[in-house]
């Protein structure tokens, strides 16, 4: 009889352990919740989703930064109608190393090209099509811009990404949904096979009617596994389920800006269909918040890419040598993009020559000598350690007096899921606690501009966090002043 005892109880010990083990473990990528599932159970579930490790390696990068180059920037227009001659298209300077050294100045740690846009023109020596650089007289049709590329990013340790247009108005075959798919996985296969590792694919979201005036069908199902299957490492972007698009092109991210979101990506089947039902599409203004999370059924950690051109337009325009953006321009963007839980995808077009052009080389290294100059020196770095907040909770920081501050940056442990959903920063002004700002998420980096202020300390609170807030870092800074010109 205690025999039988024995053996219940270790039963039941053994069930309850998977059961709290169950409570706390991780989801990555993507968690369904039971059916009948309380808000409260659903915001645990939610606390406890996670990145895939490719999904963090991205998003620790911060700042990535788009090539986009193509017969576009021969015939000056920012979208073609695939009816151009390749003959049009000679960049007898192109220089890739040149393209790569501007952009690491500017901090940039990938760089992704547009392989091929909406015209249909292959940057590269497609077997697909003679639509490419094969048929043009650079360098008398010998020439592959994606692999000059390429080796310039092993040379310089520049990561690589690749921008493939799923439109096409080129291809024939466009609006015959098999036959285009399978040209489509063609171009793809060869893009991922020859140029070594790639580690972001950029699926463009535009699309359109072809020249038959039919509308494609895209089996996403197909092109995905082909992409995972030969660079299982590549993040897939925008019609991919691992990177976002913000919803504009403005260089904003959202204030209130989750990673783990209700949104179903539009790869998905019935994306469209269930988005609606919820309320909910790339624009929305929350997209994980608990409102959000008491009508959905699933969450998935899709964080957000803030995709923005340095000039106006996308391709290069000798008209706009003029309009390139203001060093002030391009740190707002970054505060409101890295600095709002996004990462930054910022656009610098070559010439016509195959060179950026000087201004924006020259502006690029205003912008990454800033950013340097802003990090130089944390005043809380040797005082700061990792920590754990439930709600109401905060950590204190020491600074001295006489320091002046009018940067505060936060960071969450997002390998343990993004939790906060409110903070508080004070500082101790003349021997009182003043409120120096305030926010929602902080998710992977949250930066707060404040004017300048002399502080002896600064204080952050975790007003709201689901389960416990894992605070990986604080940072206090005194940005430079960015002269007015």
């Amino acid at each position: 009889m205690v025999k039988i005892f024995y053996i219940v109880w270790c039963f039941l010990c053994v069930l309850s352990l998977q059961v709290e083990a169950q409570k706390g473990k991780y989801f990555e990528k993507s968690v369904r919740f039971p059916e009948k599932a309380t808000l409260e159970e659903k915001v645990d579930m939610a606390a406890r989703l996670v990145p895939s490790k490719k999904q963090l390696a991205w998003q620790q990068l911060e700042l990535t930064a788009f090539i986009h180059f193509g017969m576009n920037t021969f015939t000056g227009k920012e979208r073609g109608d695939g009816k151009e001659f390749p003959v049009m298209f000679n960049p007898v300077a192109l220089d890739a190393e040149q393209w790569v050294k501007a952009l690491k100045a500017g901090g940039f740690k990938l760089v992704i090209l547009t392989a091929k846009h909406h015209d249909g023109f292959c940057l590269w020596p497609t077997k697909t099509t003679r639509h490419s650089v094969a048929a043009s007289p650079w360098k008398n049709g010998k020439g592959d811009i994606v692999r000059e590329l390429r080796k310039a990013c092993d040379r310089h340790g520049m990561k690589f990404g690749l921008y493939v247009s799923p439109w096409d108005l080129n291809a024939v075959s466009y609006g015959d949904s098999v036959k285009y798919n399978d040209f489509f996985v063609r171009q793809l296969t060869e893009l991922l096979t020859d140029y070594g590792k790639v580690d972001e694919v950029w699926l463009d979201g535009a699309g359109g009617n072809g020249e038959n005036g039919k509308r494609q069908g895209y089996n996403w199902n197909l092109i995905l596994s082909t992409i995972n299957k030969l660079q299982p490492n590549a993040v897939i972007s925008i019609c991919g389920d691992d990177v976002r698009w913000v919803g504009n092109e403005s260089g904003r991210g959202r204030e209130i800006e989750w990673s783990s979101v209700a949104l179903v990506p539009r790869c998905y089947p019935n994306a469209g269909e269930r988005n609606t039902e919820m309320r909910l599409n790339v624009f929305s203004r929350d997209l994980g918040g608990r409102d959000v999370i008491g009508r959905a059924s699933e969450l998935f950690w899709y964080p957000s890419e803030v995709d923005v051109s340095i000039r106006p337009g996308w391709f290069y325009h000798e008209k706009e040598d003029v309009k390139v953006k203001s060093l002030a321009e391009l740190v707002k963007i970054y505060f409101q993009s890295v600095g709002c839980n996004s990462s930054l995808l910022l656009n610098v077009p070559p010439d016509k020559r195959g060179l950026i052009n000087e201004k924006d080389v020259a502006r690029l290294k205003e912008f990454g000598d800033y950013l340097t100059k802003m990090y130089t020196i944390d005043l809380v770095s040797k005082s700061f350690r990792p920590w754990t907040a439930k709600e109401g909770e905060g950590k204190e920081y020491a600074l001295g007096k006489g320091c002046v501050v009018n940067t505060i940056l936060l960071q969450e442990d997002i390998s343990r899921g993004q939790r906060v959903e409110a903070f508080t920063v004070e500082g101790l002004v003349n021997g009182g606690w003043q409120v120096l700002g305030k926010g929602g998420t902080i998710g992977y980096k949250r930066l707060l501009r404040i004017p300048d202020t002399s502080v002896e300390a600064i204080r952050i609170t975790i007003d709201n966090c689901r389960k416990e807030a894992n605070i990986s870092r604080v940072g206090v800074f005194l940005a430079p002043e960015i002269p007015r010109k």
